[in-house]
């Protein structure tokens, strides 16, 4: 796994599921005190596959799923910190995430691990990590993770 930083944006290289520990505490690292996550990636990409590396370099107690239908998952971390995982996939509007005050989990300060952003574009603070997977045609993925503070 490589790593290329350029201005506020780093690059990652993943050839195997492996990797993804190491790649979990560089993000956690790179990311500073950015609490907002935004994962985007095409359908079976590995945005759940990453955020479940991500939290159990975290410390999350609890077992990491995706929140496809729920919307949102709560997990509580061995300093018993909060981490919150979104899945916006399956809503039609803005408003089903509104509804949930989804706001408010973002204004928590707690790290809030979002799959599928652009469902919510207007919902989303100016203040975050994106996050951005490739498959490649080689099974690899290119993880680049992008500072908007």
């Amino acid at each position: 796994m490589k790593e290329k930083e350029v201005n506020q944006s780093i690059q990652y290289h993943s050839k195997s599921i492996t990797d993804l520990p190491e790649l979990a505490d560089q993000l956690i690292s790179f990311a500073d005190d950015l609490n907002i996550w935004l994962f985007d990636g095409d359908m079976g990409a590995g945005k759940t596959t990453l955020i479940k590396a991500v939290c159990e370099a975290l410390n999350v107690l609890d077992q990491v799923n995706s929140p496809t239908f729920a919307l949102v998952n709560e997990y509580l971390t061995g300093q018993d910190d909060l981490v919150y995982h979104f899945d916006f996939y399956r809503i039609d509007s803005e408003k089903e995430a509104f509804d949930i005050g989804v706001e408010e989990y973002f204004q928590s300060g707690y790290i809030c691990l979002i799959e599928w952003p652009a469902k919510i574009p207007t919902l989303l603070p100016d203040q975050y990590l994106k996050i951005a997977i490739v498959l490649n045609e080689d099974g690899s993925r290119t993880i680049t993770a992008t500072k908007n503070d």
